[in-house]
């Protein structure tokens, strides 16, 4: 498969059968791949080498280029991107889709890091203890806003989103990232859209080394 052609929703299909795609192309692209994320520049000295998913501790800095797969994030974001693009309103409302990941550099690990995403650019820390993505992360639990306005402690990186559907990846039983998917319009996401982003959340924590 050429991977570009992953992103091509044909028109004229409903929103559940477009989920099954990408759920199909997802799978496909993420075969052999089980990175989340794409490194592609040098290690500095200061990095530490436990944070690498491959570090032996006979290694040294001038041995390491980060030089790992695809990101499966990233991948997953741009179909997200493509198929709410193909789809009727409220889906084709949607100004953002992507991920925020786990700070393993944060207290207790209470912290989530920007990760892969479509869309404007987004706030780059969220604690567990604020927003939608802070509450999904300490609940575990899939949170559907109809109204983000009417959502205790919303953090607004985009002043035109007006819902919000955000969806926990689990990976032993640990949130080690979410999956944020917010709409320019009120109501955006109903129950075939959490059904769909739980399962492309099942299969990125099944399939990914975070």
């Amino acid at each position: 498969m050429v991977h570009a052609d992953a992103s091509a929703f044909p028109s004229g299909i409903t929103k559940r059968e477009a989920y099954a795609q990408l759920l199909e192309q997802a799978r496909s692209l993420f075969e052999g791949q089980r990175n989340w994320v794409w490194y592609n520049l040098p290690i500095p000295p200061s990095f530490p080498l436990t944070l690498i998913p491959s570090f032996h501790p006979t290694h040294a800095h001038s041995e390491l280029t980060t030089e790992t797969a695809r990101s499966n994030l990233a991948n997953a974001a741009s179909l997200l991107w493509h198929m709410y693009a193909s789809l009727p309103s409220p889906s084709s409302a949607v100004n953002w889709a992507g991920f925020y990941v786990l700070d393993p550099s944060s207290p207790q690990r209470q912290q989530l890091i920007l990760g892969p995403f479509h869309g404007r650019p987004a706030c780059t820390t969220i604690p567990f203890t604020r927003g939608v993505c802070g509450a999904a992360a300490s609940t575990r639990t899939t949170q559907l806003v109809p109204d983000v306005e009417r959502f205790p402690g919303h953090v607004a990186c985009d002043g035109a989103t007006r819902s919000e559907v955000v969806v926990p990846i689990l990976n032993a039983g640990t949130c080690v990232a979410v999956l944020d998917v917010d709409c320019a319009v009120a109501a955006g996401f109903d129950g075939v859209d959490v059904e769909g982003l739980e399962g492309l959340a099942r299969v990125l924590g099944e399939g990914c080394d975070f």
